[in-house]
């Protein structure tokens, strides 16, 4: 895959900053009485918040790059979080989120609002990550996910005491976390994904449900049944 450099330049864009919606309490124009935008119609037409994510997002289908450039500055770093997390390579994760943001740009006017908009930007995501999992496989095998890295923003590492541990207890807890790096790495793709979504993200049964396209009750289902394999596997470190 070719790098390809996302930056402001590239797309003509200005700063990253809220867009105004236009809308005001007038149906059909904006604050300056002129007509309302296509995408603000459209947003105001099926009940949307015009400050919410779907709602710029229908803005950027009708023209609007300044939102296209607000959604990027909003969730570029999350992103490439998301993305590092499953490729364990932070060259590679930056290019797959670039390439995330270009297909959202280049499918902007067929946009749909029928869904939350993160959840359409991590189905592109996350249909990625998994073509890259299988395009690379071969190259995985030594490969680990890091379950315990440190928070990006707290950088508070899960399960580790406040008090300085002791040398056995750092054995203990590099040992049990090199497992679960391990186990995670074995699940089957879509459970791995799902882990990451609800762990991470913090996204819920149903948000998860409609990135992998599957019921709530299928997403809890999968999710159980991952769980349940990481408690099984890892029952003599629990």
């Amino acid at each position: 895959m070719a790098t390809l450099i996302l930056d402001n330049s590239s797309l003509g864009l200005g700063a990253a900053s809220r867009p105004d919606s236009g809308l005001d309490t007038n149906p059909g124009l904006d604050a300056h009485g002129n007509p309302v935008a296509e995408g603000d119609a459209r947003a105001a037409a099926i009940g949307l918040d015009p400050a919410s994510d779907a709602a710029i997002m229908l803005r950027v289908a009708a023209g609007d790059e300044a939102g296209f450039n607000y959604l990027v500055g909003k969730y570029h770093r999350g992103m490439i979080h998301f993305l590092f997390r499953m490729v364990r390579n932070q060259a590679v994760a930056e290019e797959l989120a670039q390439e995330v943001f270009l297909r959202v740009y280049r499918s902007r006017e067929s946009y749909r609002a029928e869904a939350k908009f993160t959840t359409w930007l991590y189905r592109i995501a996350t249909n990625l990550a998994v073509n890259h999992a299988r395009d690379t496989r071969h190259e995985r095998s030594a490969q680990a996910l890091y379950l315990d890295a440190p928070d990006e923003e707290t950088g508070a590492t899960p399960d580790v005491a406040d008090d300085e541990p002791s040398v056995e207890q750092r054995l203990l807890r590099d040992e049990r976390m090199a497992a679960i790096r391990k186990h995670v790495m074995a699940l089957p793709e879509r459970q791995k994904m799902a882990v990451l979504m609800h762990k991470y993200q913090g996204m819920d049964y149903r948000q998860i449900g409609e990135v992998l396209k599957l019921s709530e009750s299928a997403t809890k289902s999968l999710l159980f049944r991952a769980y349940q394999t990481l408690r099984e596997r890892l029952k003599d470190f629990v």
